[in-house]
Order: structure tokens, then sequence, then C-alpha cells
């Protein structure tokens, strides 16, 4: 290929990576908006789940939110009974965020349902295309992140 072959290639790539992205994300909000959940919060609930007694600020930072985001977004979980912050600071005077029972029981209920969007979403892909496609979204990913600290 030659210069402008790769960059329309690579345009066209990108556009196609956000277009898939805004549509994963309208999938998975429809699926999830019986719950009452919005995916920042299955995002936050599932995030917990993996990292029990996280901080808010590791947590926004694995979610994808800004830290001030992130709290909005807690304090609206706790008003629903989800999530639940330790009564005592921890480091740098931040508490623990954990999921409550009900948190627990609703992300097991989002699973099921993010499931059936992600089968969708790959559906016409074969376990190969589907490897591949990982790696390839791997290496892109890893490559705008080379040299962050």
């Amino acid at each position: 290929m030659n210069d402008a072959a790769d960059a329309a290639l690579a345009k066209e790539l990108g556009i196609l990576l956000k277009a898939t992205q805004a549509a994963l994300h309208h999938r998975m909000d429809e699926a999830l908006r019986p719950l009452g959940l919005t995916v920042s919060q299955y995002a936050c609930l599932t995030t917990l789940r993996a990292e029990p007694g996280i901080t808010g600020s590791e947590l926004a930072r694995r979610t994808f939110v800004s830290r001030q985001s992130m709290n909005v977004l807690v304090q609206g979980m706790e008003r629903q009974g989800l999530v639940e912050r330790a009564a005592e600071p921890g480091p740098r005077r931040e508490r623990a965020v954990a999921p409550t029972r009900a948190g627990t029981a609703a992300l097991a209920e989002a699973e099921v349902r993010v499931a059936g969007v992600m089968e969708r979403m790959l559906g016409g892909l074969d376990a190969a295309a589907r490897s591949a496609l990982r790696d390839a979204l791997g290496a892109s990913r890893d490559a705008l992140l080379a040299g962050d600290d």
C-alpha cells in the first residue's frame, strides 16, 4: 500500500472503532436499563468485585471516568444500596468502596445480559477471528499507551 492508502485505512479503522464502541455502549445500556443500572455502574461493580477495597481514585482510573464523576457515581450507587464505603478512611483519606449483597446480585444478572450483547457483537466471528481481533485490539491499545508512566 502507499502512504495515502495507509492513511485512509487508518482513518477508516479509527472511525470504525469509535462507531463500534458507541454501538456496544448503546446495546449494553439497553440490556442494563431494566435492571436500573447504567453501563458505568456495571463497570464499577465489575471492577469492585475483582478488586475489593479499591479506592475511588483507582476505581475511576480502571473504569475510564474522572475522579469527580466516579464520586457522583458512587454516591448514587450508595443511595441505591449497591455499594458501601468503609467507615474509616485509608491512604490519602479515601474510603474504600465495596459492593453490597444487592450490588453483587445486580451484577450477576447484569453479567447474563451483557454476555448476550457480547455474543451478538461477536456472533459472526469464529474462534480464530475472535482471537485475532483480541490480539489486534490489544496491540493497538499497547501502542497508544507505550511510554505512559
